[in-house]
This record gives C-alpha cells, structure tokens and sequence, in this order.
C-alpha cells in the first residue's frame, strides 16, 4: 500500500472538517483502513485525472460501493474532505472550477451520467 504520509495514520483518517485527506490508494484495504463514516465529498483519479466527484452521507460505504462501477473502478486514488453542511453546494462549485479548467468538460466518469 502506498501512503504518502509522515507515519502518523491517526493523522490521515482524523482530517478536520473542511480539509482534503492526502490522496490515498483506491482499493477496499485502504478505504476500510482510513475513510471516515463521516458525510463529505470525494474524488478519484486514475493516471492523474480525475475521473469522479462526488458526495456522500457515509464516504466509507460510499467509496467501497464505488469499486464496483465500471468506471469509476478504475481509478487508483482517491481524496475526501469530511463535510457536514452544504455538500450540494460544495460539490457544484467543485465542479464548476473543473469544468472552467477542463474547457467544460466534467470528469469522465460523470460525462456519460448526464
């Protein structure tokens, strides 16, 4: 497993509210290990792009669910940030600063869902 981290793995699963995790290894073992059953945000990326943004009122279950998708199961990392308030909104302006970077494009796993 690959963590990029300074040995301190109570620091990566306890991240404050409102703080991007470190990106982490896309796999059930990591995932069980450190996402929180908090509700918050999330993305995954594969070979450096970003494949999905989403939310989630569990990230744990909601990330291990994740590995199923056809597409979304490719992906090999994945961030969060724990997030009680307003995750709609959080997540659409998320998703408007990619689509400005991204000459309006969303995310490939999300093209095909809209």
């Amino acid at each position: 497993m690959d963590l990029v981290n300074d040995g301190n793995d109570e620091a990566i699963s306890k991240k404050s509210e409102n703080e991007w995790s470190i990106w982490l290894d896309f796999n059930r073992e990591t995932i069980s290990s450190f996402a929180p059953e908090d509700s918050g945000l999330f993305k995954i990326h594969a070979s450096m792009k970003v494949l999905y943004i989403g939310m989630a009122q569990n990230l744990k279950k909601t990330l291990q669910d994740s590995i199923m998708d056809p597409c979304i199961g490719k992906g090999q990392r994945f961030s969060y940030m724990v997030n009680h308030d307003s995750l709609d909104n959080l997540k659409t302006e998320l998703l408007k600063d990619y689509k400005l970077r991204h000459n309006g494009k969303l995310p490939a796993c999300m093209e095909s869902a809209m």
